[in-house]
C-alpha cells in the first residue's frame, strides 16, 4: 500500500519518492525524458533512498541519454503516406473509403491498407488500427506461451494485452497473470518473444538477480541482443502526464 508520495533533488536531479510496504528499494527510470522514480520500504530512511540514488547516478545518466537518442515519432494523422510499423516492418499507410466495418490490410511488404467509412476521424481510425495490432498479438502470443511454459515449466492462469507507458510487460506471480503492452505488435518477433519469455522466468525467479539471468541465459541466450533491439526501436508518439 502506498502511504506517502514525496520528491527529493539528487546533485540536480527530482527523483520521486513512493512509500510502501515492500521489502526491497526499487529504483527505475522512465521514458520519455528520464523521470527517476524510487519505491522505497516503509522503514528506509530519506538519506538511505538518497545515498541509492546517488550511488546510481552514473546507471540513471546512461539511462537518460538512451531516451534522448531513441527516434521518437511525431502525432499520428492516420493520413495516406503516413509511416506506421508491424513486427519491426515499416509500412506506408494507405486510407480507403469503403461502406463496410473499419479493415486492416497488408498489401505488400510496404504498404498497409486501411479500410474505413468516409468521414471517419483521425481518432477513429487510430482505434481501428490498435485494434488490428491487438488481434494480431493475440494469435501470436499462444504460439510463443505454447513453446515456452514447458521449456521453463511454468503455467500462466491468464495473459492480456493493454497500453502501457513505462513497461513492455509485467505479472502478477499469484495470479499467474501477465500482461504485453500493445507496442509490441509493431516491434520485431523476436523482441515480442523476448518480453514473453521474461515474465515467464519470473514466475519462476521474481528479481533481476544473478539467478534470472543464468535462467536467461539458459533458455533465450540472445536475450540482450532482443533487449536492446527493442528498446532502440522508435517510440512512438504518446501523451504523457
Amino acid at each position: 500500500m502506498t502511504t506517502d508520495t514525496f520528491h527529493i533533488k539528487v546533485s540536480g536531479l527530482t527523483v520521486d519518492i513512493v512509500r510502501k510496504d515492500i521489502k526491497n528499494l526499487h529504483l527505475g527510470v522512465y521514458p520519455p525524458n528520464g523521470r527517476v522514480r524510487v519505491a522505497a520500504p516503509l522503514g528506509v530512511s530519506n538519506d538511505a533512498v538518497r545515498l541509492a540514488v546517488i550511488g546510481k547516478l552514473g546507471w540513471i545518466k546512461r539511462q537518460r541519454a538512451k531516451f534522448d537518442a531513441q527516434p521518437r515519432q511525431s502525432p499520428r494523422e492516420m493520413v495516406s503516406g503516413e509511416s506506421h510499423y508491424f513486427q519491426g516492418r515499416r509500412y506506408r499507410i494507405r486510407i480507403v473509403e469503403h461502406e463496410g466495418a473499419g479493415v486492416v490490410l497488408l498489401r505488400n511488404k510496404t504498404t498497409m491498407e486501411i479500410r474505413v467509412r468516409p468521414e471517419t476521424t483521425s481518432e477513429q481510425r487510430l482505434h481501428i488500427l490498435q485494434r488490428w495490432y491487438r488481434a494480431q498479438l493475440k494469435t501470436q502470443v499462444p504460439v510463443l506461451l505454447e513453446k515456452w511454459e514447458p521449456l521453463l515449466g511454468v503455467a500462466v492462469a491468464h495473459w492480456g494485452v493493454k497500453k502501457m507507458k513505462t513497461k513492455w510487460g509485467s505479472c502478477n506471480v499469484e495470479a499467474g497473470r501477465i500482461w504485453l503492452n500493445l507496442e509490441l505488435a509493431k516491434k520485431p518477433p523476436q523482441c515480442l518473444e523476448y518480453v514473453v519469455v521474461h515474465e515467464l522466468v519470473h514466475f519462476a525467479e521474481r528479481h533481476h538477480n544473478d539467478r534470472f539471468v543464468a535462467l536467461m541465459e539458459r533458455h533465450l541466450p540472445n536475450w540482450r541482443t532482443y533487449r536492446d533491439e527493442l528498446n532502440q526501436a522508435p517510440l512512438g508518439h504518446e501523451e504523457w502526464v
